[in-house]
């Protein structure tokens, strides 16, 4: 099975010479490409068939196939993944589609992971069978009570089987940055399971809105892909300090690839 080959701490996409439908189609192509693998990963979920490293398998081949058509990624921080024992929480901004499908294929080679989703995912087309296989954490967006309860009580569980869980905070996807918007769910769930934090910080806007479906947008190829994995922080007191933290990580790293034209 093929994975990412960081080096220094980091990944970037290599240089690639595009085919000329490529050049002239990226968004197009990648979709076509993108549902084949869909539906494969679909259909082996479906049937009970769809593990660990197929999921991995998927998420790489779709990072390859973004790279394909001409998205750049930039991944950094790894190592803060790699060097921590045991499962963490990784806490970071959410801004499209790319990072659900992009992040296994980074985080679950390194720890066995799943994420927080909204109960709407696992009812997504054929998306769902693959969703549902991965035992995510489902929750509803509108009852945040009930949400926090949620992931207390099912995110415990995941940790103490060894799982990793990725949390998007934020009340709702977006491609600016609101501290305003991110929820204390997951500095929560760290502090009930006593596990250490990873904040994420990421930008992926060079996968944009959709007019009709918001998932399925153009891809802008001026834009790079960033992911950086911040430091590990460990809950003390109430957990508002790193909260904090976290909030800062990702408006630092934000501004400073606005700063490169990223």
């Amino acid at each position: 099975m093929q994975n990412l080959i960081f080096e220094n701490n980091s990944y970037q996409s290599p240089a690639r010479k595009l085919s000329l439908f490529a050049r002239l189609f990226p968004t197009f192509t990648f979709y076509c490409t993108l549902i084949f693998i869909v539906i494969k990963a679909s259909r082996a979920a479906h049937k009970g068939v769809y593990g660990n490293d197929d999921w991995v398998k998927s998420s790489y081949a779709v990072l390859r196939s973004l790279e394909k058509v001409g998205i750049r990624l930039d991944v950094s921080g790894i190592d803060n993944v790699k060097n921590t024992v045991g499962p963490v929480i990784i806490v970071g901004n959410h801004m499209s589609m790319m990072e659900t499908l992009i992040l296994p294929g980074i985080v679950q080679p390194i720890k066995p992971l799943t994420f927080v989703v909204k109960e709407d995912l696992l009812n997504y087309p054929v998306f769902k069978y693959v969703m549902r296989s991965r035992n995510p954490i489902a929750v509803t967006r509108t009852n945040p009570r009930q949400d926090l309860k949620t992931v207390l009580s099912e995110g415990v569980d995941r940790i103490e089987n060894d799982i990793s869980v990725i949390v998007f905070p934020q009340t709702t996807r977006a491609h600016s940055f609101d501290p305003s918007q991110m929820s204390t769910i997951g500095v929560k769930l760290a502090k009930k399971s006593g596990i250490t934090i990873i904040p994420l910080a990421l930008k992926t806007d060079c996968w944009e809105n959709g007019r009709k479906i918001k998932d399925f947008g153009r891809l802008n190829l001026s834009k790079t892909a960033y992911f950086s994995f911040g430091p590990p922080l460990e809950i003390t007191g109430k957990g508002d300090n790193e909260q904090e933290q976290i909030n800062k990580f990702i408006s630092s790293k934000l501004a400073e690839w606005e700063e490169t034209g990223g």
